[in-house]
């Protein structure tokens, strides 16, 4: 019987006879008009592009399977390690006495949810991350801070080298909501204010956190952009929503053409990233190399006061400990600092030295192969490194031997259990196949715990450090010659007097 009900389908049917089940209307030219519409509805499919969460990378089906029957996540993590630590190592000339302005977005744009609980919330607690961090990697530099809302530009902190005083501040304004409209050129021009009596030897630099996708200013903000050109301040911007022209324009113009210096988050953690790496200096460009010039330093020695508590000039706070400056004697609570009466910069010899690790970075570590593999414990925690799975051997470790089948030729053989298993994810870049990774220079093997401290906080090799090739050397002629024939170095090479 016909169906009477153009919308009936029987209950019964089932799904290939579904697609055969079409009920057309109008005779011949409905179904060539649904013909044309279904060849169009596929041109349509055909040119559509691939939406976003349909490149995303499917993390949770690469998880390998441990030995002790867990999933593990141990490549995926050294992978993330290494790809941090992977940067060009070519020595080159840095200001490493920084003067740096950090600008945050606190407009209405910060409310929203994308990072939870609230990107400002996010922005403030990676602000004090980064204030902790651009001491670490800068203890001779400064800092100030200043916020944008309500179309103007507020200060949070003037420019100081003592890392508390900017948290401080900060904390004082996490609980504030954000309001208003942010202003691009106010928040300029308090940072060209704050930045004129910056001096020479030392950079002028802007990071701004920026949230919105708008700018309420009062006049032309390409006239700010010329004077920043024109005071040599470079301008680096972080994005939290999307891409913004202006904001373009403004890094591309004040650091010679270079637009690395304005990236977009795509999450919160990969803003983390780039704020953190701000935190390194950045290269001293041709046409602002100056001739090399002196520049006078003081390096105090802490002393506690005989007769008890005195004031400090740099706060007016009673301590009983401090520095006295090495030209006029005048105390300071804690370094580094500018002494307040002579105008000395007052260091100790440590944060000098922290800051040079920028000029002659240490260099990337290479991953060592199985074939090359030689060590069983890392150099410098001990830590056994993990050992390769059935070298040398013909026969699987399960005991079974493998027998190429055919598929559906008619050749029947026995058949591996492991070839039911997934396939193994593609190795990661980076990431050393037998988990040990090589210094170039002493040659010894690593872990990549090890590793990442030692790229990231001593910046040193531990087997350079403790090479003794150099000492061995020189015993050895003592013996031949009775007496030593000139000075070692650490890094194992040997200089000789003429």
């Amino acid at each position: 019987m016909a169906d009477s009900d153009g919308e009936f389908v029987a209950d019964n049917l089932s799904d290939d006879d579904y697609g055969d089940h079409q009920v057309t209307r109008g005779g011949d030219d409905g179904g060539a008009h649904g013909s044309r519409r279904g060849r169009d509805g596929r041109r349509r499919q055909n040119r559509r592009e691939e939406a976003a969460w349909e490149t995303v990378k499917r993390s949770w089906e690469q998880v390998g399977e441990g030995e002790d029957g867990r999933l593990t996540v141990t490549d995926f993590i050294e992978a993330e390690k290494r790809r941090r630590l992977l940067r060009d190592t070519t020595p080159l000339q840095r200001g490493i006495i920084r003067h740096l302005l950090l600008v945050l977005d606190m407009s209405f744009a910060m409310a929203a949810k994308d990072y939870l609980p609230n990107m400002y919330r996010v922005v403030m607690n990676y602000s004090i991350e980064f204030v902790r961090e651009y001491f670490e990697q800068n203890p001779i530099s400064q800092l100030g801070i200043v916020g944008m809302k309500d179309g103007i530009a507020v200060r949070i902190s003037d420019m100081s080298g003592n890392p508390a005083e900017h948290i401080a501040k900060l904390r004082q304004w996490v609980d504030i909501e954000p309001q208003g409209n942010p202003s691009l050129q106010n928040a300029l021009e308090m940072c060209r204010g704050a930045l004129f009596h910056a001096p020479s030897h030392g950079t002028r630099e802007v990071l701004i956190i920026y949230g919105a996708l708008l700018s309420s200013d009062p006049g032309d903000i390409h006239d700010t952009i010329a004077s920043l050109i024109s005071d040599r301040i470079r301008v680096s911007i972080v994005g939290l929503a999307a891409q913004v022209a202006i904001c373009s324009e403004i890094c591309s113009k004040t650091n010679a053409g270079d637009e690395t210096c304005y990236a977009v988050a795509k999450h919160d953690a990969h803003c983390r990233e780039l704020m953190l790496n701000v935190t390194t200096p950045p290269v001293t460009r041709t046409r602002e190399m100056n001739n090399a010039s002196l520049l006078m330093m003081g390096f105090p020695s802490r002393s506690i006061d005989p007769k008890g508590t005195s004031v400090c000039a740099c706060h007016n706070k009673p301590f009983r400990e401090g520095y006295a400056c090495t030209r006029c004697r005048t105390k300071v609570c804690r370094l580094p600092a500018e002494c307040p009466a002579c105008g000395l910069t007052l260091i100790l010899s440590t944060h000098l030295a922290r800051s040079y690790h920028h000029l002659f970075p240490l260099r990337n570590w290479v991953e060592v192969p199985w074939s090359k593999a030689r060590s069983k414990t890392c150099f410098a925690c001990l830590s056994p490194f993990p050992e390769r799975r059935g070298k040398g051997s013909a026969v699987p470790p399960s005991g079974t031997i493998k027998i190429k089948i055919k598929g559906r030729d008619g050749v029947t053989g026995a058949k591996d259990p492991a070839d039911d298993q997934a396939p193994a994810a593609p190795p990661s870049k980076g990431v050393s196949e037998s988990g040990r990774y090589a210094c170039q220079v002493c040659g010894n093997h690593f872990c990549i715990d090890c590793d990442v401290y030692a790229h990231e906080v001593v910046h040193n090799c531990p087997g350079c450090q403790s090479d003794t090739r150099a000492a061995q050397a020189a015993a050895g002629q003592m013996d031949v010659d009775g007496s030593a024939n000139g000075n070692t170095q650490a890094n194992g090479d040997m200089i000789v007097d003429s």
